[in-house]
């Protein structure tokens, strides 16, 4: 019997599981539980310990065997992080999520005021690539358009900006979460500064209603890219009941489940922005498609993968 475990687990070896027929994998069940029980006799009685040496590793290797999990497929382990890994680490980082929204919306707001009363003082916030020299009103419909010379760079301004703020304020951990502090405020600043500008041309509705449709995703995937940066940097000021170094690197693991989501927002949001802003629909239809991705987000990020939510001691969320 024990040869015949032997034999089963050396097929199983050179070509997997799958090369068993329903009988041999039932007798692989049957063959494992005497083995274990012989192993268990030998053990008890001091029988010769080559013996009781080969028993061990032939339950061992069995034991592998019965009790592996099938592996799963990249759709099972990509709808895994969507449907329950993402969204439940967004839950237990929202602390983090709240402080880099907190910053953002205290220096939109800050910027929106005082451009809206000071316009000038918009090239003390932004850099001069930012501001827009000329908003008008476009030929073709009321919307509001920027000067042609300056439309490129405005596009690729976006772009940049988006990649670059993601990018930044994760890595910002390594300064200790000054520097995705500092990115998470620059970015406030710059969504006020511009939205006041417009607003001061005449074309403050329209300017929000572009924004909204991709804004709304791009601007949570920023937040959370900050907050990743800040989770590391907690790991280092504050590891808690933990070393230093575990707490780092598990607040490192953490992180790269948001980043790793916050690459997939902002294709999404990309991808909007190129086929759906452009295309100057009435301003109702703009804000409504924004509000719907609000509340997809909303919806998704407080009901997915809820159950079975683990939680870690040693430091702080």
């Amino acid at each position: 019997m024990w040869q015949q475990l032997d034999a089963l687990l050396r097929r199983i070896e050179r070509g997997g599981i799958g090369k068993l027929t329903g009988d041999e994998i039932a007798e692989l069940g049957r063959f494992y539980r005497a083995a274990t029980s012989d192993l268990a006799y030998a053990q008890g009685r001091g029988f010769d310990r080559s013996l009781i040496e080969y028993l061990n590793r032939c339950v061992a290797r069995a034991h592998a065997q019965v009790y592996a999990r099938a592996p799963e497929s990249s759709f099972a382990r990509i709808a895994d992080f969507y449907g329950r890994i993402f969204p439940q680490e967004f839950r237990r980082s929202a602390p983090y999520i709240a402080i880099c929204t907190a910053i953002t919306v205290a220096c939109a707001v800050v910027a929106y005021v005082l451009v809206r009363n000071y316009p000038a003082d918009v090239y003390a916030l932004l850099p001069k690539m930012l501001v827009p020299e000329t908003i008008r009103r476009s030929l073709h419909d009321s919307n509001f358009a920027v000067s042609a010379d300056f439309a490129p760079a405005m596009s690729t301004a976006i772009i940049t900006n988006n990649i670059k703020v993601a990018i930044v304020a994760f890595a910002g951990s390594i300064t200790l979460g000054i520097l995705t502090i500092y990115i998470i405020a620059f970015n406030g600043l710059m969504l006020g500064g511009l939205g006041a500008l417009f607003t001061n041309a005449g074309f403050g509705l329209d300017f929000w209603a572009t924004v909204a449709p991709h804004g709304v995703i791009e601007l949570t995937a920023i937040q959370i890219a900050g907050a990743s940066g800040l989770l590391i940097a907690a790991g280092i000021v504050y590891p808690g009941r933990l070393r230093r170094r575990d707490a780092i690197v598990r607040n490192a693991r953490r992180a790269g489940t948001l980043i790793l989501g916050v690459a997939s927002m902002l294709i999404v949001a990309g991808t909007i922005e190129a086929f759906f802003s452009p295309r100057r629909l009435p301003v109702p239809i703009r804000i409504a498609f924004g509000l719907v991705t609000a509340l997809t987000l909303l919806l998704y990020f407080t009901g997915a993968g809820r159950g079975g939510e683990r939680t870690e001691t040693g430091a702080r969320p």
